[in-house]
C-alpha cells in the first residue's frame, strides 16, 4: 500500500498531463505545463483556468488543474476539479487515484457509509454514465416486442409466439426505460458539490443550530436549496443545511 502511494506520490508532483486542443489554446497549454514543469503554481493554475472556462467538457484540464491544487495544498479546489474530470471521463484513472490521495489528506474525514447490497447495486445501476446502455436496450427490447407482435398478428400459423413471451418482453422494456430515465436524471442533475471552506457548519436547519463541522474537500449531495442555503447528504447519511457561499458544484 505504501510503495503504491509512493508511485502516486510521484506521479502526481513529476508529472502533468498534456491537453489535445486547437489553437488559441495551445499555447495556454504550452504555457500552463511549463510554469508547472517550473514549480510557479499560482500562473499555471491562471492558464488551465482560463482553459477550462472556454472548454468546460475537457476532462484533462480539470486533472491537471487538481494536480496544480494539490500542489498549492488546496484541498478543496484539488477535490473539486478531479471530481469534475470524473464527471466527464469516470474511467479516467488517474484522476480516480489522485483523487483518493488527495481525499486522505483531508482532516477528520468523514467516512462513507456502507450501503445494502440492494441499494449499491441501484446506485451502480442508475450511474450517470450507465443512461446511454439503458437507452440502447430500451430501444432493442422495444424493436423486438413489435416484431414479435407483427409475426403474431400475420404470421401467428407458421410461427408461434407465446403471449406470456411478449408480456415479458414488455416487463423488461418498461424496467429499462425505468433505469435509463433514472440513469439520464443522475447524469443532468448535477446535485453533487464539494465543500470549499475548513470546518464549514452543518446547520439542522436554515439558519439553525450547527450539529456539526464539515471539513475543506468532502463531496456532499444537494438535495434541496432555497434562498442561499442548499439541504446537503454527507457521505456518512446525515443531513442538514449549509450556506450556498461553501460549496461549489461539480
Amino acid at each position: 500500500m505504501q510503495k503504491k502511494l509512493f508511485i502516486l506520490f510521484i506521479f502526481l508532483f513529476s508529472g502533468i498531463a498534456s491537453g489535445f486542443a486547437e489553437a488559441p489554446y495551445d499555447g495556454w497549454w504550452l504555457k500552463g505545463n511549463a510554469l508547472y514543469q517550473q514549480k510557479e503554481y499560482d500562473s499555471a493554475v491562471y492558464y488551465y483556468e482560463k482553459i477550462a472556462a472556454l472548454q468546460p467538457q475537457n476532462a484533462t484540464v480539470y486533472y491537471n488543474l487538481g494536480n496544480t491544487y494539490y500542489r498549492l495544498n488546496k484541498i478543496g479546489p484539488a477535490v473539486l476539479n478531479y471530481e469534475r474530470a470524473l464527471n466527464i471521463n469516470p474511467k479516467y484513472k488517474e484522476a480516480k487515484d489522485n483523487l483518493a490521495l488527495t481525499q486522505a489528506r483531508i482532516g477528520n474525514r468523514i467516512a462513507s457509509g456502507t450501503d445494502i447490497f440492494f441499494v449499491k447495486w441501484w446506485k451502480s445501476a442508475t450511474q450517470g454514465e450507465t443512461a446511454s446502455t439503458w437507452a440502447v436496450a430500451s430501444l432493442l427490447i422495444f424493436l423486438i416486442v413489435i416484431a414479435a407482435l407483427i409475426i403474431k398478428r400475420f404470421r401467428g400459423n407458421a410461427i408461434r409466439i407465446p403471449s406470456q413471451l411478449v408480456g415479458f418482453l414488455c416487463f423488461v422494456w418498461v424496467v429499462c426505460m425505468g433505469f435509463a430515465v433514472t440513469a439520464a436524471n443522475n447524469k443532468s442533475a448535477g446535485n453533487k458539490a464539494v465543500v470549499m471552506q475548513n470546518d464549514a457548519p452543518l446547520l439542522n436547519g436554515q439558519k439553525g443550530k450547527t450539529q456539526s463541522l464539515v471539513p475543506e474537500g468532502t463531496t456532499v449531495e444537494i438535495k434541496d436549496s432555497n434562498d442561499g442555503w442548499v439541504e446537503v447528504l454527507l457521505p456518512d447519511g446525515r443531513r442538514g443545511w449549509m450556506q450556498t457561499s461553501l460549496l461549489n458544484k461539480i
